[in-house]
């Protein structure tokens, strides 16, 4: 086979590949071969890349949900006055749950071993979290203070509909090359 997987036929006892004949049928002649392997192997890089997002997407899901309900339940029990320690108690709640859940199931097979690995993981959880927090409060900030748009509509928007999408694209990149990043994994892709 030759690198465009065509057929040839190699006549008997002269042990050589004829050259294709350039033909505009040929993709030699027309410049448009694909790599060989490139193809093939994207399919299934594309199709686990999805399955991580919609595992990532609804632990997001989830852990949104935990941090409303102990938010809530805090301002409504211990905290009546404390709404900022409140939303601090409920953000590492479901900071924690987010980090236990995709560890465990959206990036398992990328994920460190060992007490200072899983230690550093960890940190490097935080760290991007914090980031992503950090990019929501961007958006929130130029919205209302540099653009001047103030109603408490636009700050949802900029905040946590803007704001959350951007921070959520830049965690989901994050945790896949730098958090959740095994060296036997990290080894697997250059060789590859």
């Amino acid at each position: 086979m030759t690198r465009t997987d065509t057929p040839v036929l190699v006549p008997p006892g002269t042990g050589s590949v004829p050259t294709p004949t350039a033909s505009p049928a040929h993709p030699a002649a027309t410049g448009t071969h694909a790599a060989p392997a490139a193809r093939p192997a994207l399919v299934p890089r594309l199709l686990a890349t999805a399955k991580q997002l919609a595992s990532f997407g609804a632990i997001g899901a989830v852990c949104f949900l935990i941090d409303l309900g102990v938010y809530n339940l805090l301002r409504a029990t211990v905290m009546p006055d404390g709404p900022i320690a409140a939303k601090i108690v409920s953000a590492v709640v479901a900071t924690a749950v987010a980090w236990l859940a995709n560890r465990s199931i959206t990036f398992r097979s990328q994920r460190q071993v060992g007490r200072k690995e899983t230690l550093r993981e960890g940190l490097l959880f935080a760290a991007t979290n914090v980031i992503g927090l950090g990019i929501a409060a961007a958006c929130l900030f130029v919205s209302h203070y540099v653009l001047g748009f103030t109603s408490t509509l636009a700050d949802n928007v900029a905040g946590n509909g803007v704001g959350l999408v951007l921070g959520t694209v830049f965690r989901f990149a994050a945790y896949k090359a730098l958090v959740f990043r095994s060296t036997d994994a990290h080894a697997k892709e250059h060789a590859a």
